[in-house]
């Protein structure tokens, strides 16, 4: 019951007007050196510029977090596919916490 209402809500979610940036081509992933410079966290940037800190910065989001990246409008939005499916799909299969990995 509580899977059908989750899936219930994803749909009603991904009717809204909303893009959400993991479908988009611009969303790319990158190592990001941590620790003892043998270790790296996997973060998410866009390529066209959009995610910016107040002070003008660059903003990278966490891995894991990517899923719910969304925006009202964006005039470099490039849709890579079936939102519902792939939406699905990255929140099934994304680690649930930052995670660090070693080269």
């Amino acid at each position: 019951m509580l899977n059908s209402i989750q899936k219930m809500s994803e749909i009603e979610a991904l009717k809204s007007d909303r893009i959400y940036c993991a479908n988009c081509a611009n969303c790319k992933l990158l190592r990001v050196t941590a620790g003892n410079g043998s270790q790296y966290n996997l973060r998410v940037r866009c390529n066209a510029g959009k995610w910016k800190k107040k002070l003008g910065e660059e903003k990278f989001y966490k891995y894991f977090t990517v899923a719910r990246r969304s925006l009202e409008n964006c005039d470099t939005y490039e849709p890579m596919g079936d939102i519902a499916k792939y939406l699905r799909y990255l929140k099934k299969d994304l680690p649930i916490k930052d995670e660090i990995y070693t080269y």
